[in-house]
């Protein structure tokens, strides 16, 4: 078995959790599977999965293997395409990232979508509250909620967020609400350290900045979690706009000092292929930008 079939094995057993699934999958035997991963292993001396009776799991060489493997196949799969003259038809495995919330919430309906109407493509999602690198993690697209630094990969900006505070309605009718960024000190602070990670809460108000520290009880480096504990009643925090929409529809949660509310955070789509972008990948970017710009969820 040469490179190329052995590297579409080790996919199918890591896509499919098991050896047997992943010769089900690709219509050959158990043992073929065995061996070719086998091979792989002893070409590179190295341990691919952690085998078990009831488990197969990647090793941590595994994970880093199974993303290279993944952009060769594809970018095999893309030659292939544009030689048999299909580039208006875009084929091949796109990989997006994005941060969890954001993710779960906003890009996956999108992606299901764009599965609908390309059938030739396919995605996987990396979902992560890090800023994950395109270039040495392998992956095709990037939704950045940030400003931007310099650089050269391609970026669309396709809309902003703000960042809102907010509580429960019981919560202020028990405590108050507050007047002024100064007026949070006599608050229980559920601090989202995600969104302020050197401690702070930048207000603004009439081109004056405020700058408030929080001295909270409860730091929690989860959106949800956050979230969660606001709709509780434990107090004031503070996340992103497009966080909590369901939360202010149903009245579970009420936005605070609006008017002070800092200058938005612009989001964009990044991808990787600053020069001749290959079809698979502007089909996604051009979905998702017209997706993202379109819907209810981003401010422009």
């Amino acid at each position: 078995m040469d490179r190329l079939q052995a590297m579409t094995v080790f996919v199918a057993v890591a896509d499919e959790g098991g050896f047997s699934a992943a010769a089900g999958r690709l219509n050959i035997s158990p043992p073929s599977v065995t061996r070719a991963v086998s091979q792989v292993e002893g070409r590179l001396a190295a341990r691919l999965f952690h085998r078990t009776t009831r488990q197969v799991r990647l090793t941590d060489a595994g994970e880093r293997y199974l993303v290279d493997c993944r952009a060769i196949l594809s970018a095999i799969e893309e030659a292939d395409s544009n030689a048999a003259g299909v580039h208006a038809a875009p084929r091949g495995l796109v990989t997006v990232t994005a941060s969890v919330l954001f993710g779960r919430d906003v890009m996956s309906p999108i992606l299901f979508d764009l599965l609908d109407h390309f059938p030739g493509l396919a995605i996987a999602t990396l979902f992560r509250d890090r800023v994950v690198n395109l270039l040495d993690e392998a992956t095709d697209i990037a939704v950045r909620i940030a400003d931007l630094p310099d650089s050269a990969l391609p970026a669309i900006r396709v809309g902003s967020v703000r960042r809102v505070a907010c509580a429960a309605p019981a919560y202020l009718a028990e405590r108050g609400r507050p007047l002024s960024p100064a007026a949070l000190v006599d608050h229980e602070i559920i601090d989202f350290t995600n969104l302020s990670p050197n401690g702070e809460w930048v207000f603004s108000r009439h081109r004056r900045r405020e700058v408030f520290r929080p001295r909270a009880r409860l730091h929690i480096d989860n959106a949800d979690t956050a979230i969660a504990a606001a709709i509780e009643g434990r107090g004031i925090t503070r996340v992103l706009s497009y966080m909590i929409g369901p939360a202010l529809k149903s009245g579970a949660l009420e936005l605070v000092l609006e008017e002070f509310a800092p200058t938005p955070v612009p989001v964009h789509v990044v991808h990787k292929e600053p020069g001749q972008t290959s079809a698979r990948v502007r089909a996604a970017v051009d979905f998702i930008v017209e997706n993202l710009r379109n819907g209810n969820v981003l401010d422009p």
